[in-house]
C-alpha cells in the first residue's frame, strides 16, 4: 500500500477522534511537536525504524517526542500505530494531521522574516492584513534574520513579498551586470 494513502488515514481517523472527543487542537500541537522533533533530531527517525529495540522503548520515545504531557488520546494513537507495525510512517502521520487539522479549521500559515525583532503590534497589523486577504485565521511565526539587512520577507500560502533591503540590492548589481 501507499505510504502516504496510510499516513492520511491514520490522521484522518485521529482527527475523527479527537474531534469526537474535543481534543483535536491538543492533538494538533502535540503532532507538531512530533513533528519537529524528526526534524531537529534525525536520529528519531533512525531508531524508530530499528527493529531491535522494544516497542516499548519506541512508545517511549514517540512521547517524549511528542511534548510533555501528551493527551490519553496521543498515547492511545501510538500505541495503535505501534501494535499495527506502523511506527516507520509515523513522521508521515504527524505531517498528514497537521496539514488535515489546517484544512478543516481553514487555519493559514504565515512567516514574516524581519532583519530586527519586531513589535507586537507591527505584528499584528500583519497578521489582520493576512486575515483579510485569506479570510481565514492565520497561524503567524516570527523570524529574525540579519542577513536580509533590513525591510521584510512576508510569506503565506503561496504569496510571497519580498520588501528586503537584500533582495533590492540584488535586484541592483544584476541590472548592472
Amino acid at each position: 500500500m501507499d505510504l502516504g494513502l496510510i499516513s492520511v488515514r491514520y490522521a484522518r481517523a485521529l482527527f475523527k477522534a479527537g474531534a469526537e472527543v474535543k481534543l483535536e487542537d491538543k492533538v494538533y500541537q502535540e503532532m507538531q511537536t512530533l513533528s519537529k522533533s524528526y526534524i531537529k533530531v534525525p536520529e528519531l527517525r533512525f531508531t524508530i525504524d530499528n527493529p531491535m529495540l522494544p516497542k516499548t522503548t519506541k512508545e517511549q520515545l514517540l512521547l517524549t517526542a511528542s511534548g510533555d504531557k501528551p493527551c490519553a488520546l496521543t498515547k492511545t494513537f501510538i500505541k495503535l500505530v505501534l501494535k499495527e507495525d506502523r511506527e516507520s510512517m509515523m513522521q508521515f502521520i504527524a505531517n498528514s494531521y497537521i496539514t488535515l487539522y489546517r484544512r478543516q479549521k481553514k487555519l493559514i500559515r504565515a512567516k514574516l522574516l524581519t532583519a530586527t525583532t519586531v513589535s507586537s503590534a507591527t505584528e499584528q497589523k500583519l497578521r489582520k492584513l493576512v486575515e483579510s486577504q485569506t479570510n481565514g485565521t492565520v497561524e503567524f511565526e516570527t523570524e529574525t534574520n540579519p542577513s536580509i539587512i533590513g525591510g521584510f520577507i512576508l510569506e503565506y500560502d503561496t504569496y510571497r513579498l519580498d520588501m528586503s533591503v537584500k533582495s533590492k540590492l540584488t535586484t541592483i548589481l544584476s541590472q548592472l551586470k
